[in-house]
């Protein structure tokens, strides 16, 4: 069963919503739940807690053809503008997929496995720590 933050599926669905009618693909990280401030859950278990801009390598890949610019993660998010909520051939299959369609809401949001069983997904009412930016 995967848990991700209510503050992070609310991002990724309006990255979905702003990006319709295209698709997005998302790369996404956990932390365990013992470095969250209030979460009940196994101090070892992953929590889907941030993720990583899509399309930040653009340029990199457009000169190589490849996606230089996706950092290894935990699980993956991708919208489905017109369809299905289930996981397509084309998906970028990572342990954990996160699926969303239209009209981009909680109830249109779904976790499936590696071989596209949809598994029962937990949105927790916590926040990771807010780290500093370093640029």
């Amino acid at each position: 069963m995967p848990y991700l933050t209510h503050g992070l599926a609310t991002v990724l669905l309006k990255i979905a919503s702003d990006r319709d009618p295209e698709s997005v693909t998302v790369a996404l990280v956990t932390q365990p739940a013992g470095e969250l401030d209030g979460c009940q859950l196994d101090p070892a278990q992953p929590v889907f807690t941030e993720f990583y801009l899509p399309d930040a390598a653009g340029s990199v890949d457009a000169v190589f053809g490849m996606d230089l610019g996706t950092p290894d993660s935990d699980g993956r998010f991708v919208s489905h503008p017109s369809g299905p909520l289930d996981v397509v051939t084309t998906d970028d299959f990572h342990s954990v997929v996160f699926v969303a369609v239209p009209p981009y809401e909680q109830d249109s949001l779904a976790a499936f496995d590696r071989s596209s069983t949809r598994l029962s997904l937990t949105v927790l009412d916590i926040a990771p720590d807010e780290t500093p930016f370093r640029g």
